[in-house]
Parts: C-alpha cells; structure tokens; sequence
C-alpha cells in the first residue's frame, strides 16, 4: 500500500505546476526584448519558490512529525517525553516492509517515532539499509549483500516479515537520513562488516547528528565513534555500573550517552541513577517484553515508562504508543 499524499500537499502541488506555467506562457508570449526580461523575473521567481515551498509543505506536514528538533533530544531531563522506537523501522505490519522508507513513513504519519535502522554495505562501497546479511529473507535477491553491487539491489523488491511482495526498494543510508530531516529521529544500528567511518561521514554529509544517534555494542567501538565525531550522540549498552564506567575510562562523556538497558524487566533504581547523569534511557522491548504486552495487556507499556525507559525500542510501536497516550 503507497503513502498517499495529503490533500494539503496535493493542493500545493497543482498550485505550483499553475504557478510555472503561467510564467512561461507568459514569457513565450512576451517579444524580444520583454523575453530576455521575463527571464530573469522568471529565473528570481523560481528561486524565491523554491525558498518558500518548504515553509508551505511545513504547514501541511502530519503534526506526528518530529520537526525541528532541539540538540538535546536524545538527552535526558526532566521534561522529556515518552518516546516509541520502532524496531527495524516497524517490519511487522503487514505490507511495510523493514528498513524501508515507505515504512517509515507510514509510521510517522500516526505517531511520533525513532526509527532504529540496520546499515549494511555492498560490494562497491554503497551503505544499504538491511539487517540481515544476505537478501533472501527480505527481499527478491539472493546471496550476501557484501558480495552484491548497489546496481543489482536497485533491481530488487522488498517483502515483509510475512513473506508478501511489495513494490518498495532497497533504500541508502543517505537516502534515509535526507527523507527523515524534520519528521523522524534515527537510533542507527551499524552492521559488523561496515566501518564506522563511512557512516559518521553520512551523518555528518546530511548534517543529521541532531536527529540520528549511532548503536554501538561494546565501549571501544563508542569510543571510536566519538573520537570521529564528538558531536553525534552514541547509544551504548548500560546494564551496570561496570559497563558506565568502562565507557567513561574512554573519554566518552555523559551528555553524548544514549543507554540501552536491556530487553529484561527494567531496574527502576538503575534508571534514576543513569536520569541523574542526564542520560535518557531505550528499553528493548523487541522481542519478549512485546509477547509479553501483547498477552497481559499495553499496558505494561506504562509501566515500563514509569519505571525509568524514556524510550522503548519495539516491533509493535503503535500498540506501545498509543497505551503511553493514557499517561501523557
């Protein structure tokens, strides 16, 4: 099912395509002389449009967007809001496949969301969004991505998690960090075969350290990204103490920390100590915490967010959004 435009958008649009070609009949239609005038007035029009369509699309963007988000959004204080990050960018509704732009946007037109994404690269250096390393599952290719060129991916189609057909495509990672400015933030979840390097250059090529925080797994790679960009906050993996502590020997400060505590019941306790350092914390509930709300009822969904996770990282973000609705 394709993301319909709003009738906003719509309107918009017709209004542009009047609004050009009014100018060039009556350009064509001018002599000579009036012609080479019509020009230039043509030429500063279409670039004074060009400035003012964004504010105009801005007006009819879905409020559900994230826009214009602050440099401390992925930092903890005391007035932030609950937020829903949805896993592989929501892959289990059916018909929106994972890691796709299509579902993303479906998602961001009905609630705000992170959007946590898997980064993987071609055979000709090319950052692909994938999690799996080979492109049967989800996809109509075959074999390793890293053995595959961006050529042959662009030929392929995307399936859901149920298996079905769909017409989306293989998107880059600078495809989606320049669709996600303004409507969406990205928690980044970086493949092991894909250097750093290349994806810090990405964020930084779309200037999207204020919306896009990097998954790291261990304190040595956090520090490395850090070290590339000290700008770009870092979700690193804080279950402990001795975990926090093994990040800070390396130099990486609290206010680019970004904590993933887990996929078990949250510590409460743990939370707080992590909120009074300014650190927001994500709370995998991918996987069994999710089975878990889907057979005692969302709202454990609640109680999770009361317990300390700022942000639950889920395959059923919907569900999990719209039970935080009741305590906001």
């Amino acid at each position: 099912m394709p993301v319909k435009n709003t009738d906003c958008e719509s309107a918009n649009s017709k209004a542009a395509s009047h609004f050009f070609n009014n100018l060039i009949f009556s350009a064509t239609a001018a002599n000579t002389a009036v012609l080479a005038a019509g020009t230039t007035y043509f030429r500063h029009m279409r670039h004074l449009f060009r400035l003012l369509l964004p504010l105009l699309l801005a007006g009819c963007a879905p409020r559900t967007y994230l826009r214009q988000l602050p440099p401390t959004y992925f930092q903890y204080n005391a007035d932030s809001q609950p937020a829903i990050s949805a896993h592989r960018g929501g892959g289990d509704y059916a018909g929106y496949p994972e890691n796709c732009i299509e579902s993303f946007e479906w998602l961001a037109r009905q609630m705000p969301v992170v959007i946590e994404c898997d980064i993987n690269l071609t055979k000709d250096s090319v950052l692909v969004m994938m999690h799996d390393d080979k492109l049967d599952r989800t996809s109509t290719g075959t074999g390793k991505i890293a053995d595959t060129t961006w050529a042959y991916l662009q030929t392929l189609q995307l399936k859901d998690n149920g298996g079905r057909l769909t017409s989306y495509r293989i998107p880059t990672l600078p495809q989606v960090l320049a669709w996600g400015r303004n409507k969406v933030a990205f928690t980044l979840d970086v493949k092991r075969s894909v250097p750093f390097e290349l994806v810090v250059k990405a964020v930084q090529a779309a200037r999207a350290q204020r919306y896009a925080a990097i998954i790291t797994y261990n304190a040595a790679d956090a520090a490395k990204v850090y070290k590339l960009d000290s700008t770009i906050m870092i979700s690193v993996t804080l279950r402990s103490r001795e975990e926090y502590d093994r990040h800070v020997a390396l130099g990486i400060p609290d206010h680019r920390m970004l904590a993933f505590v887990g996929t078990r019941e949250p510590n409460a306790e743990w939370m707080k100590w992590l909120h009074q350092k300014g650190i927001r914390c994500i709370l995998g509930t991918l996987g069994n915490l999710d089975k878990m709300a889907a057979t005692r009822g969302d709202s454990l969904y609640q109680r999770w967010y009361s317990s300390g996770a700022d942000i639950m990282s889920s395959d059923r973000p919907l569900e999990a959004w719209k039970a935080l609705q009741a305590i906001r």
